[in-house]
């Protein structure tokens, strides 16, 4: 009797699943599920997909618009296959760095589909996997770089890049962990910061040549089915190793557009895979200088809820899907500004009358827009939201952006 039981229940959990199936276009498992998942997340199912929404925490962003979650370090393999296997998504898309890749290329390897591809997910899970590729396998222009494992192999790296240098742990999220040592006593207190603020077990940093550049951009690089696609070039500015403000179009030479598309042209191909890609550059004149790269949607890029049709994120379901995107249409200089968290707190809410006074500082030609992430608990300068305008100039969107996400209030009550 036993048994039968468990064969009953098998078909009826295979009829459930095909029921599912039938009621949806495909079936997505999200690997991490902040605020790009939650923007991925509502863009899968304006199309009527199904979305598992999996992260290390309960409640996390995404999962509070998915059809499902799952809560697992993404770094334990055998928890990340066993979600798989339960919820036998058409598409496993990574939106974090920190996930078990071994276990995506097993996974590919037995017919799972991984968005864009197990490759790219791998590769730029670790800022030295994507540089190395980058630079000696596809020839690609980057500073100068050495990797180090331990204080004193971080001394000699930036003996050989010289000094100023970076310094960044191979693996985190938003540039978290990045600082700028000037001289040599400062090299072992980035060591330290770096190894600090680090995803993963694995204590190892790029100590890169500092590039004397004239800006940075994202170019949002769009993999399909029928060619690659360039959303207009990013720009950014950076405190604290994460973005604060993101304006498009970044106002660039010509020639380092061009220089940049051929190069995150060369980098999506031999990635492989459909999908959105940020590619980051340092801008020098005419000379694109490759940075980073995230097979996934940018943070920069939230810029695009408000500046373009398709955004980013329906850009890299549509792609993913293997759906037309037809063309990418262009609203007006626009920018986001985030809305940071002053401290750590698990008890908050934010402020109806700020949130007016912000929605109210658009016009007509001049919208304004905001996107709160409903984050469960804050810390100390995490990104708790986005003010987005578009505006004549970017100047003035960055401007008007800067002034909604000052009146958007945080109340903490412990």
């Amino acid at each position: 009797m036993v048994g039968l039981g468990a064969r009953v229940r098998g078909d009826d959990e295979e009829r459930e699943r095909r029921y599912r199936r039938a009621m949806y276009l495909s079936t997505l498992m999200l690997l991490g599920s902040g605020e790009l998942g939650r923007e991925f997340t509502i863009a899968a199912k304006r199309l009527g997909c199904r979305v598992i929404a999996c992260d290390r925490y309960d409640n996390a962003p995404a999962m509070q618009m998915a059809d499902a979650s799952e809560v697992f370090p993404m770094l334990e393999g055998k928890a990340l296959r066993a979600a798989v296997e339960k919820h036998r998504p058409d598409f496993i898309i990574p939106e974090i760095e920190a996930i078990d890749t071994a276990t995506l290329i097993a996974l590919e390897a037995e017919g799972w589909r991984v968005a864009p591809s197990a490759k790219a997910v791998q590769l730029t899970m670790n800022r030295d996997g994507i540089r190395d590729f980058a630079a000696r396998e596809i020839g690609l222009v980057t500073s100068r770089y050495r990797f180090a494992e331990t204080r004193e192999e971080a001394i000699a790296a930036a003996e050989e890049v010289g000094l100023p240098c970076v310094v960044k742990p191979v693996m985190s999220s938003s540039g978290k962990g990045q600082s700028t040592a000037r001289s040599e006593e400062e090299i072992g207190a980035a060591w330290d910061h770096a190894v600090a603020n680090m995803r993963g077990d694995r204590p190892r940093v790029i100590v890169e040549e500092f590039v004397q550049f004239d800006s940075e951009i994202t170019l949002l690089t769009v993999a399909t089915r029928d060619g690659v696609l360039f959303c207009p070039p990013v720009g950014h500015r950076q405190e604290l190793g994460d973005y604060r403000e993101s304006w498009q179009p970044a106002a660039i030479p010509r020639e380092a557009l061009q220089s940049a598309r051929y190069q995150a042209r060369k980098l999506v191909d031999a990635l492989g895979g459909f999908g959105l890609f940020g590619v980051e550059f340092f801008v020098r004149g005419d000379q694109a200088i490759f940075s980073e790269l995230s097979p996934r949607p940018h943070d920069t890029g939230m810029v695009t809820l408000i500046s373009q049709f398709p955004n980013e994120f329906e850009l890299h379901l549509r792609a993913v899907l293997e759906l037309p995107i037809p063309s990418i249409e262009f609203a007006g200089p626009s920018a986001s500004a985030v809305i940071l968290a002053e401290r750590e707190s698990d008890g908050l809410s934010y402020e109806v009358e700020g949130v007016a006074e912000a929605l109210a500082l658009g016009c007509p030609g001049s919208p304004v827009d905001l996107r709160i992430f409903a984050k469960p608990r804050a810390l100390k300068n995490r990104r708790m939201g986005v003010a987005l305008a578009r505006d004549m100039s970017v100047e003035d969107a960055v401007e008007r952006a800067k002034a909604a996400a000052a009146r958007v209030g945080i109340r903490y009550s412990d």
